[in-house]
């Protein structure tokens, strides 16, 4: 196996560093590509897995300024190696999360729903009333898409992969705010039409899968709209007819979180209006953490095979 539990000794608090006691701390799918090397981002070795996580501020080097004691913080960015349960990082690697919100929600807050609220923001100008599509839409980004688009009046047509407890994640999605949930089998058939009886056609779909889901989302696009391409859980390549190149002219973009915050590492602006607006959120009751199953740190190996296993609908969460 690739992992080992290890007792490390803490390295001495400079300056300018944050001494961080980690509370909870997610296993994504990119987590598990980073250790797998087929990920764009590679740790030098030996290191400590996960990108995401929230930990609670211990002490600080005397030229910390911006946190305190008892603060909560996340990673800025993806590689800090949060499966662990205590850690000193300097300061500009962290940012403070407000402690009032749920646990799992700051441990799952910096990658999934800022992708979210990111791709819903960054490529179409969506107006109340507005449909977005999307597929695998039961993922912790698809479950973060449903509730931001929600709370903004934004339709949402959400495709799963058949499964044998279908209405149950039907039911699921429909709770959290879903308009629509369809199968991959159903994009093709003629019920869709139905659908949009009721709602426009999006402007916007989200795509994670690649192949011939991609294809068939991509024909119920509105003209001149926007396919952007943040996963390839298919591994497959995204297919285009050229007809919807031609006479409906869509557009087809990509979207990376990491290239997103090396894009805005001076635009504190930014990053903080994204995090304001996600926490507003989670204080209404409006976005949830995604269906979580938490796990202590010493049975990892359980939760990292459950993590791959297909059709997972709960995300193991390390409790640190």
């Amino acid at each position: 196996s690739l992992f080992r539990l290890k007792d490390l000794e803490v390295p001495k608090l400079g300056d300018s560093d944050v001494h961080v006691k980690m509370l909870a701390a997610p296993i994504n799918p990119a987590d598990i590509n980073m250790i797998q090397g087929t990920y764009p981002l590679l740790s030098p070795l030996p290191a400590v897995g996960g990108n995401e996580g929230v930990g609670e501020v211990l002490e600080v080097g005397h030229r910390v300024t911006a946190l305190k004691p008892g603060d909560w913080v996340i990673p800025v960015d993806a590689g800090l190696g949060t499966w662990r349960t205590r850690g000193v990082f300097p300061e500009e690697m962290l940012l403070k999360v407000p402690s009032d919100i749920p646990v799992l929600c700051a441990a799952t807050l910096s990658v999934n729903p800022c992708t979210a609220f990111r791709m819903l923001a960054d490529f179409e100008s969506l107006a109340p009333g507005d449909s977005v599509i999307q597929n695998a839409a039961n993922s912790g980004v698809g479950q973060a898409v449903i509730q931001i688009a929600r709370a903004s009046s934004i339709k949402t047509i959400n495709v799963v992969r058949d499964r044998p407890d279908l209405p149950k994640l039907v039911e699921r999605l429909m709770a959290l705010g879903a308009d629509h949930v369809v199968t991959e089998e159903m994009l093709r058939k003629p019920e869709m039409k139905d659908i949009f009886k009721s709602i426009p056609r999006p402007r916007l779909a989200l795509n994670c899968v690649g192949g011939k889901s991609t294809t068939e989302m991509l024909r119920h696009l509105q003209p001149k709209g926007t396919m952007v391409t943040y996963g390839g859980m298919a591994k497959q390549p995204v297919m285009v007819p050229v007809s919807a190149f031609i006479f409906r002219d869509v557009r087809l973009r990509g979207f990376w979180m990491t290239q997103w915050r090396k894009d805005h590492a001076q635009d504190w602006g930014s990053v903080a209006g994204m995090m304001d607006a996600l926490c507003q959120l989670i204080r209404r009751g409006q976005l949830t953490a995604p269906a979580c199953t938490e796990v202590p740190l010493q049975d990892y190996r359980a939760a990292l095979e459950a993590s791959m296993k297909p059709f997972v609908s709960s995300k193991q969460i390390l409790l640190l």
